[in-house]
């Protein structure tokens, strides 16, 4: 994984390029403009989000493109909306997530499956560029002294284990599919009621105490959680695919799609691997605390995005 310090190293230059947020307090508030030249960038509710949504909006206007933005809209349930009345003209998203919210009746999971099931549930009101090699997706975590001392690298090693795994995650992981019940069906780990321990923060710091203090042998942690490189933690790999792919990529209002567009989100998503999404959050909710558009300006500058794409 590339350090933080190659953000660090450009952060002061990008920090003075910071401006206040253009924003509307209430996003969602009127109708958008489909037919308007300008591209409005949104953003949910978290920190990821907003750092690529940053991303997103100075990279378009390096191209030339006038951008406004309204971050910070909250869940898939409030921005999806405002995506589909052009109150927002792009958003990043995550695509396995977004194909079971488009089709709950969805059964992919592997990558490619998620995206060729994910363009006819995509309708006639949304379109996407292409997807990022880079996805912030579940996944079962342990200590490295678990995994050494029970030699752990697949969430099936894990299984001999069941009646000894105390597992943390958030109270819904006990009934969705690919929470528990997927754990049991594909790989025979079966954490019994006694054994799984709620914790409501969705695989963040009170999570990853309880690992690292011993509460839990194992948590449900998402992939791009700085706190794994902190912690020394390790990511069992899950070969079965139980959890479905959660790729980055740009979902558009299908009337704001333009080649142009795509083509420099493409750019973008190109050099947005698991490790940069990583090295990005480690900026923004590490130790250094760096303002998402300072980190995605320092990103864009490290990765040569800095100039318009030829």
């Amino acid at each position: 994984m590339r350090a933080g310090r190659v953000l660090a190293a450009a952060v002061a230059l990008a920090a003075a390029m910071v401006m206040a947020a253009c924003g509307n307090s209430d996003p969602l508030a009127a109708k958008g403009d489909c037919a308007s030249d300008a591209l409005i960038i949104g953003s949910a509710n978290f920190p990821e989000s907003e750092t690529v949504a940053n991303i997103y909006t100075e990279v378009l206007r390096i191209n030339g493109f006038k951008v406004d933005t309204k971050f910070n809209i909250g869940s898939r349930e409030a921005y999806i909306p405002a995506l589909r009345q052009c109150a927002i003209s792009l958003i990043p998203e995550y695509t396995g997530n977004l194909l079971q919210y488009l089709d709950p009746e969805a059964t992919a999971t592997a990558a490619i499956d998620v995206n060729k099931a994910l363009t006819p549930a995509l309708g006639e009101q949304f379109a996407i560029a292409t997807p990022a090699p880079g996805e912030d997706s579940d996944a079962v975590v342990v200590t490295k002294a678990t995994a050494e001392e029970w030699n752990l690298t697949s969430i099936a090693d894990l299984a001999p284990r069941s009646a000894e795994v105390t597992f943390g995650a958030p109270a819904e992981f006990a009934q969705r599919p690919g929470g528990l019940p997927g754990l049991k069906k594909n790989y025979g780990l079966d954490i019994g009621a006694d054994n799984f321990v709620p914790i409501a923060d969705g695989g963040g710091p009170a999570t990853v105490d309880a690992l690292v203090n011993g509460q839990v042998r194992a948590a449900n942690i998402f992939t791009t959680s700085h706190a794994i490189a902190e912690n020394d933690l390790v990511v069992l790999t899950d070969p079965a695919h139980n959890f479905a792919a959660q790729n980055v990529v740009p979902l558009f209002n299908a009337e704001k799609k333009t080649d142009k567009a795509v083509a420099v989100l493409d750019a973008v998503s190109a050099k947005l691997t698991t490790t940069e999404l990583i090295s990005l959050n480690t900026a923004v909710s590490g130790d250094a605390k760096i303002e998402p558009k300072a980190a995605a300006l320092a990103w864009i500058t490290a990765q040569g995005l800095n100039s318009p794409i030829g």
